[in-house]
Formats: C-alpha cells, sequence, structure tokens
C-alpha cells in the first residue's frame, strides 16, 4: 500500500516537473523545484494552505494511496470512457470492500478463535499461528499486487480478491484439519491484500474527482474496515453465543454444542462478503483504474528512519496480538456474551471514526511524534482489560483501541510524504509494509506461546503493551528530516 502523489496533486491543480505525465513543468516553476530538495515541496505547501490543498494532504497522509504509488500515478482511467464521473456512491460500494478484506476475512477471527479453540482443542500457540499465516498470506498479496496492477485494472483485482475471500472463507466451514484451516488463512490473506489494496488505488483516484471531499471520500473506504468488524460483531454470535462464555456443569454440553456450530459462522462470514462484493461491483461500475507505466523511483534513506521503522515493527507486533486474543481474554475472564459483542462492536466503530479523529495530527507534525502517540495510546488500551475487569475500563479498551489502530498505518504514509520526494514514496512506504508485517507475522504465536505457560493470557497482554510502549518510545525518538 503506498501514497498516490499523482492524484493529491491533481486534486490541487498543481503543475510540478517532477509529475508523471505533466512534461510542460519547465522554466521558473522547473528551477524553483530544483532549489527544492523535496520536489515540489514549495508549491505543494501553498497548496496545503487551501481548503482543496488540505482535504488532498488527508489523501496523502490516509493509507489509502499506498498501492497508487507503485501503480499509475497519471490521472488517467479514473473514469471509464463514455462514464459520467463517479459519484460517493462509489466510495461506499469501496467500503463494502474494506470491510470484507479485513473486517470480515481478518478481525472476525477474534470472535471465531473461542468457540475454534475449545472444539478443536487448540493451544494458543496453535490459535495464534492461525493469524500468523493470515498475515504472511495477506504480506504475499501485498507484494504482488504492485505487479499485478500494472497489467490489470485496479477494479478488476479488487473484485477478484473480493469473491476469492468470500469464498474461501466459506471454505473454512468445510475442513476441520489444523493444516487445511492455515491453507485457508493464508490464502486468504493474499485475497484480502489484492481486495485491499485494489481498492486503495480506487480510493486514492476517487478521491482526486472529489478534490474538495477528499478527507470524507478516503474517510468513507477505511471506514469500512470498522463497518466489518461490527458485521462480524452481529454474525458470528448467532451462531456460537454460549462458547463465548465459560460454561460449567449442564451449560457445559450446551456450550460445547456451540463451540462445535463455528463451521456454519464461517459460511456465513463467506456469504454475507459475497453479497457485499456484489453491492460493490454494481457501485463502482464507473471507476476504473486501467494499469499504466510506473515514474522513476528514487532510493528510500533507511538509517534516517531507523527509529520509525523500529517503532512501526512494534506496532505490528503488539496491535495483531490483542486483535487475535482479546476475545477469548474477556471470555476467560467470565464476561457475559453481550457485553463481548458490544465490546466488538464498539471497536468497530471506533474504527469507522479513526480517519476522523487523527488526519489533523498527522497533516501537522512531520516527526514521529504522531505514531509515538498513537502507540502509546494503544498500549493503555491494550493494559485496561488486564489491569482492570470492569466493564467500563473494557469498553473503554475497545473504543480506544478501534479508534486509534488504523491511523497508525496513516501515520507512516504521512511520515514518509512530509519527509521524502515523491519518488522515494514507494520505497519508504514499502518498508515500513515490510517491517509491520514482519511485527504482524511474528506477534500471534509470540503471545500464544507466552500464554500457553505461566500467567496465560494475561502475560501474553503484558508483551503486546510493552511491546507498543517500547515502539512509542522509540517512535519519538525519530526526528523530521532536513528540506
Amino acid at each position: 500500500m503506498t501514497s498516490e502523489e499523482g492524484g493529491a496533486r491533481k486534486a490541487n491543480g498543481l503543475r510540478c516537473a517532477g509529475d508523471a505525465g505533466d512534461a510542460g513543468g519547465a522554466g521558473d516553476e522547473a528551477r524553483r523545484d530544483a532549489a527544492d530538495p523535496l520536489p515540489c515541496g514549495r508549491a505543494a505547501a501553498e497548496a496545503d494552505k487551501s481548503p482543496a490543498g488540505r482535504a488532498a494532504a488527508e489523501a496523502d497522509e490516509s493509507p489509502a494511496g499506498r498501492a497508487a504509488a507503485e501503480a499509475d500515478k497519471s490521472p488517467a482511467g479514473r473514469t471509464a470512457p463514455g462514464h459520467a464521473a463517479p459519484g460517493l456512491g462509489a466510495a461506499f460500494g469501496l467500503a463494502l470492500a474494506a470491510a470484507v478484506s479485513l473486517g470480515l476475512a481478518r478481525f472476525s477471527y477474534a470472535l471465531l478463535l473461542p468457540p475454534m479453540r475449545a472444539d478443536l482443542g487448540w493451544s494458543y500457540f496453535t490459535a495464534g499461528t492461525m493469524n500468523t499465516v493470515n498475515a504472511a498470506g495477506y504480506l504475499l498479496g501485498a507484494l504482488l499486487a504492485p505487479r499485478v496492477l500494472v497489467r490489470r485494472d485496479a477494479r478488476a483485482v479488487l473484485l477478484a480478491g473480493g469473491a476469492a475471500a468470500a469464498l474461501l472463507l466459506v471454505a473454512h466451514a468445510a475442513v476441520r484439519s489444523d493444516a487445511a484451516l492455515m491453507l485457508l488463512r493464508g490464502l486468504t490473506g493474499v485475497a484480502s491484500a489484492a481486495s485491499f489494496v485494489g481498492g486503495g488505488l480506487l480510493a486514492a483516484r476517487l478521491a482526486g474527482v472529489h478534490a474538495t471531499r477528499a478527507g470524507l471520500v478516503l474517510g468513507v473506504y477505511y471506514g469500512g474496515v470498522g463497518l466489518g468488524i461490527v458485521v462480524s460483531a452481529l454474525i458470528v454470535p448467532a451462531f456460537s453465543v454460549p462458547a463465548l462464555v465459560p460454561a460449567a456443569g449442564a451449560d457445559a454440553a450446551g456450550a460445547a454444542r456451540a463451540a462445535a456450530r463455528w463451521p456454519a459462522a464461517w459460511a456465513a462470514l463467506g456469504i454475507v462478503a459475497f453479497a457485499a462484493t456484489l453491492v460493490t461491483a454494481a457501485a463502482t461500475r464507473a471507476l476504473h483504474a486501467p494499469p499504466a507505466p510506473g515514474n522513476r523511483l528514487a532510493p528510500f534513506p533507511l538509517r534516517a528512519f531507523v527509529f520509525a521503522l523500529a517503532g512501526y515493527a512494534l506496532f505490528g507486533v503488539g496491535y495483531i496480538g490483542y486483535m487475535t486474543f482479546i476475545v477469548t481474554l474477556l471470555r476467560e475472564q467470565g464476561q457475559p456474551a453481550g457485553v463481548v459483542v458490544a465490546f466488538y462492536v464498539l471497536l468497530g466503530c471506533g474504527a469507522v471514526a479513526s480517519s476522523w479523529l487523527w488526519s489533523g495530527l498527522l497533516q501537522r507534525h512531520r516527526s514521529g511524534l504522531p505514531l509515538a502517540l498513537l502507540n502509546a495510546l494503544l498500549a493503555l488500551a491494550t493494559a485496561l482489560p488486564v489491569a482492570w475487569t470492569a466493564r467500563s475500563a473494557v469498553f473503554a479498551s475497545g473504543l480506544l483501541f478501534g479508534g486509534v489502530f488504523l491511523s497508525v498505518v496513516a501515520s507512516t504514509t504521512a511520515l514518509v510524504r512530509h519527509n521524502c520526494a515523491s519518488a522515494a514514496w514507494p520505497a519508504g512506504i514499502g518498508a515500513f509494509t515490510i517491517v509491520f508485517a514482519a511485527g504482524q507475522i511474528v506477534g500471534p504465536s509470540l503471545v500464544g506461546l507466552i500464554a500457553d505457560g505461566p500467567g496465560g493470557l494475561e502475560r501474553g497482554f503484558v508483551l503486546s503493551a510493552t511491546a507498543l510502549a517500547l515502539g512509542a518510545l522509540l517512535a519519538a525518538l525519530q526526528r523530521p528530516l532536513a528540506r
């Protein structure tokens, strides 16, 4: 996922010598750009002062454009020939794709883990490994997506990924062996990445079409992840509510029967995902991003960003431990099923609002401060349900975590955009993506391994909170690069 310079700059009406497809930027403007260490830096700074510029800046800082910088940066292909410009309804169609790719295909697993673990006799390590494999598949898909997007229309990639994810979710209902489930979790990760990266490119293009409402467009798209979390919280418990809380005596038999119904929950998620993909297809007919040649790229100064990269890797370790095991922790603490469901709904609602809550912070700072602050808040949210089991603390944890975690991804896009020339954005965001993926791959298995030992799951959550707090400290050391 990489930021798209072309869409944002066209939204501002800028003409810069370094922009692809804009060969007319010569003369005085080209000389000014050459004198500035960041191409188009001065023009972009002036544009940022206008409402349109602020909207376009939000587009750059969201994770929306991460695929776009590795694909076509020209405005070509935003609208299919013979079609009117797509309206905001297309943004809601794209939001459903985000709901499928992450909300249903990845984050629903936390709700399904308690009944699956009870029925299949998993250790915490095995349960965590399922999400490790899913994260590895997502990384593979994210690395392959730019290669596919230079050959295929982004909408076709989006829809193919969504349909594949839906079918794979249904397939989870047909198997019970660990090996088969791991294979399906990995393939689901690949499909999810194709859908999410393709959707990010299309959302960035749509934000360029609606320049003055770019922040709204991107907020709607990424809010779709939260919508998927909310839908998962409403679907899964319908099949396995008794298994979400401890049971003893006569109730144990009923809980066991409910736990054995987890395949039906996977099937239901797959059906809903397929229906959502059909709606996405209908709502995005006028939205296209055909393949086109890429632009010249520049290397990324890894050493200059070592503290931010380390902080982001630790975010990957910490956040995924929470998102994998939080429902299981609440179950073990004896929280009623209704509380668990309400908690996950609140988490999803926080994720919906996240894009709007933090866009101003990401726009104002060129240092690692936003990443540090967001990591620190996530550490607090992770520690809350361990230190205090009151329902108010549980709900506060879910709302805070949901309202923050997606914006950590956006903060790294903002950091690269503020400090690097546009030609270095793909390599920069690629570096952040890789270290995040490494943390996300290690996190679930590591937390599960610790939870299998003395101290149980609470100790695993202490590890997650510690990783996030350390990530905050390291990110705070990241200074802006000299202009």
